[in-house]
């Protein structure tokens, strides 16, 4: 029996465990050595992971490229582009709400007895605010080239959107770029294919690495706050996100079929980011039309990560619980339009959630040391909203298509 991609990355994040929690076992005590293991099995996550990165700039751009020339009408474009901002944001104020009305309801940071890390510990991580200012000009690359090795995928949509209009309005010798670029993105469809070849390995690093540094003992502690995360993701993904589709007309469970790969690959390797071009594939089979996803699909990895917004609203409200601090409706509805316009394109930046969510710390007079509680289990929760992200996408990209009638189901 022929394996099939969801099965071998099951099999690889199965592995991983074992081989993390033999190797946390054995070495127990000694963290040198723990780590020198822990960098070594990394070292598969990172090379899949970098594969993966040095393929998104050339296929979104290729793609959109692509689509958006042959949509030849810049009015389209904008049409498109409005009800694609429109969903994003409208997904994104749900998401926060659901993190906010989640850790009101569950309350993990005062059910929790949790030690508090020492006043002005160093938490490694920036507090940084984004303003309006920063967030426009961030929108548009100084350089097409610097974009594309840096991988910004906004900035490398911007170009795109200007490059497939330009490309369109030269007329027939924009012919010849559209040919090649449709050329391009089937190489580009290629390459993926032999990197996917490599996922569950990458995937087995990845887990084995922080199980056998941290073990699974890291758990017991953070249980509730595990459980009560997943639970919110949970709420997301099977009813917030069925309920819109069934708003839109869009059969839910059977979009969720088809891209249940990308969603289990983002989950195992903690990155939305690294099941992209799977998901592409997987759109155009369930059938939205190829100019849809390569315009909504890049955009939604910067402006729609419902995951990584939940995790905001809620992580902030888990600090402010822990060290008892009561903030009020119109505090934390302050706190949700912040995030609201903060947290946008965020994608691409390290650690981007803890750095937000630092930012909004600061806002509220939050400890700023208080991040350090969610240092522990953040690769855990990362997965879980990575993957919920992914489905969110999945809903955004089907339901703009559903609007411009570009969705035409697959059969089966």
């Amino acid at each position: 029996m022929k394996l099939n991609i969801t099965w071998k990355i099951f099999i690889g994040m199965t592995l991983g465990i074992i081989v993390g929690y033999i190797l946390n076992q054995y070495f127990a005590g000694d963290k040198e050595t723990l780590a020198e293991w822990g960098k070594n099995l990394n070292l598969l996550s990172k090379i899949f992971l970098r594969m993966i990165k040095m393929i998104i700039g050339p296929l979104i751009f290729s793609i959109l490229t692509v689509g958006i020339a042959k949509l030849g009408d810049f009015k389209l474009v904008g049409r498109i582009g409005l009800k694609t901002l429109g969903y994003f944001y409208f997904a994104t104020i749900l998401s926060l709400l659901t993190g906010l009305i989640a850790v009101n309801i569950l309350k993990p940071g005062s059910q929790m007895q949790i030690p508090l890390p020492e006043a002005g510990a160093d938490t490694g991580v920036a507090s940084t605010k984004m303003t309006i200012e920063n967030f426009i000009v961030h929108l548009f690359p100084q350089s097409f080239f610097e974009s594309l090795a840096t991988n910004e995928i906004l900035q490398i949509v911007v170009f795109s959107v200007f490059f497939g209009i330009a490309t369109a309005a030269i007329g027939d010798h924009g012919k010849i770029i559209i040919r090649g670029l449709d050329a391009v993105s089937e190489v580009m469809f290629k390459i993926v294919e032999y990197v996917m070849k490599f996922a569950p390995y990458g995937v087995f690093g990845a887990v084995a690495a922080v199980i056998a540094q941290q073990g699974l003992g890291i758990l017991s502690g953070y249980l509730y706050l595990i459980i009560c995360f997943f639970i919110t993701l949970a709420f997301f993904i099977l009813v917030v996100l069925p309920l819109i589709c069934m708003f839109v007309k869009v059969p839910y469970w059977m979009l969720l079929r088809y891209v249940k790969d990308a969603l289990f690959l983002s989950f195992s390797t903690a990155s939305s980011e690294a099941s992209m071009p799977l998901q592409i594939e997987q759109l155009k089979k369930f059938g939205v039309s190829e100019r849809i996803v390569s315009f909504v699909l890049p955009l939604g990895y910067s402006f729609n990560l419902d995951g990584s917004m939940m995790y905001m609203t809620f992580a902030t409200g888990f600090i402010a619980q822990t060290y008892g601090v009561d903030l009020s409706i119109g505090q934390q509805v302050t706190m949700m339009l912040t995030l609201l316009i903060t947290s946008k394109g965020i994608a691409g930046v390290p650690r981007a959630s803890l750095v937000v969510i630092a930012g909004t710390m600061s806002l509220f007079n939050l400890p700023a040391e208080g991040l350090i509680l969610l240092f522990a289990v953040d690769w855990l929760l990362d997965m879980g909203r990575s993957a919920t992200s992914v489905a969110g996408n999945a809903v955004a990209t089907a339901v703009v298509a559903k609007w411009e009638g570009e969705l035409k189901l697959a059969e089966n």
